[in-house]
C-alpha cells in the first residue's frame, strides 16, 4: 500500500525508547511500552526521537515520536511511551 508496516514503526520506537533510557541507566531493556499510530508512515525516511521523561536508579520512563519525512515535510506518524529497566548484572 506504499506505507511502512506498523510492526516496523513499533520496532523503531522500541529501540529509540531503550537507547534513551540506556543513556541514563547504562545497560537496559524495555520493561513495557505503548504506541499510538496517528497516520500511515509515508515518505522517504522515518526518524525516531526519544527523550527521558523521568529516571531513577533502576528505571526510566521515556517518550518517543516517530516522524516521516516526505518531500521535505515532517509528519508525526506515531508516539510511544515506555518504561526502561536497568539490566541486573549480578547473577
Amino acid at each position: 500500500h506504499g506505507f511502512v508496516h506498523g510492526g516496523v514503526v513499533s520496532y523503531l520506537a522500541d529501540n529509540a525508547l531503550t537507547y534513551a533510557g540506556g543513556s541514563v541507566l547504562g545497560d537496559s531493556v524495555t520493561s513495557e511500552y505503548k504506541i499510538n499510530y496517528l497516520r500511515p508512515a509515508l515518505g522517504e525516511r522515518l526518524t525516531a526521537r526519544a527523550t527521558v521523561l523521568s529516571s531513577g536508579k533502576r528505571q526510566a520512563v521515556c517518550q518517543c515520536e516517530v516522524i516521516a519525512l516526505n518531500n521535505g515535510e515532517e509528519r508525526l506518524v506515531a508516539v510511544a511511551q515506555g518504561t526502561i529497566s536497568k539490566v541486573d548484572t549480578k547473577s
